[in-house]
């Protein structure tokens, strides 16, 4: 499981905001973000595994950030979806980042995922369970999840306790993150990192095997971008600034 939540034109000062969770199993090594040079230069922690990333955002200011998705039955990938976002990274826009998306969903094979990509002028969604649906977000906050996004849910019948309570937490999270009157970005941002480590909402998690790894805080301004990453369980570990070596 993991939790994007995306707030997209919803404070002047700030286009684009993002809290986001990653779950995995917990002997996938990783690394913390850093600059990368992945045909543009972007900022991204790194699976060591398949080498590709879950979350990310490039010198041109496009956000690219995936979720598995669950499915009624098994979808064989013959590519890890972390290269398809490392590759998407090195758009420089949402829009053509998306086209690159739909290019590869129709030469290669991956397993289901929601895929956001989000600059300050555009923010759309890939939905992939082999087929794909892709949708323009509107400004507002945004929460995906593993079976769906913002109130649209798929449950796959083989996951329906879990995918049911995966839709509950979710719309909990929108709910709570609904922007406040006066508040600002920075204000929405410290209330969301809350948000994704309160066990209330469930999207913090704690499991044998399997569990929140790491979360993300991102906050792009007209003034300047501000990265902080807790590289563990968000409930239990602070967030440090990560260096952004561009605008």
């Amino acid at each position: 499981m993991c939790t994007i939540t995306l707030a997209w034109q919803c404070f002047e000062e700030a286009p684009l905001i993002v809290a986001a969770n990653r779950d995995e199993f917990l002997d996938r090594p990783s690394e913390p973000p850093a600059p990368r040079d992945w045909g543009r230069q972007v900022i991204a922690p790194q699976d060591k595994e398949a080498a590709g990333t879950w979350i990310g955002y490039n010198d041109a200011g496009v956000l690219v950030a995936i979720t598995n998705r669950w499915t009624p039955s098994q979808i064989d990938g013959d590519r890890s979806r972390g290269l398809l976002v490392r590759d998407a990274l090195g758009e420089s826009s949402a829009d053509e980042a998306m086209r690159l998306v739909e290019r590869e969903l129709d030469e290669r094979a991956y397993e289901g995922f929601n895929l956001v990509v989000a600059d300050s002028t555009s923010a759309l969604l890939a939905e992939y369970d082999g087929n794909r649906r892709i949708s323009t977000l509107d400004p507002g906050v945004h929460v995906v999840v593993n079976v769906g996004a913002d109130g649209n849910y798929d449950i796959p019948a083989r996951r329906e306790a879990d995918g049911t309570q995966q839709a509950s937490n979710a719309d909990a999270v929108r709910t709570a993150l609904r922007p406040e009157p006066g508040e600002s970005g920075e204000e929405w941002l410290d209330r969301a990192a809350t948000v994704v480590g309160d066990h209330e909402y469930g999207v913090c998690i704690h499991r044998e095997q399997f569990g929140t790894r790491s979360s993300s805080l991102l906050y792009v301004g007209e003034a300047e971008t501000r990265y902080r990453y807790a590289d563990g369980p968000p409930c239990e570990t602070a967030f440090e600034p990560v260096e952004v070596p561009f605008a």
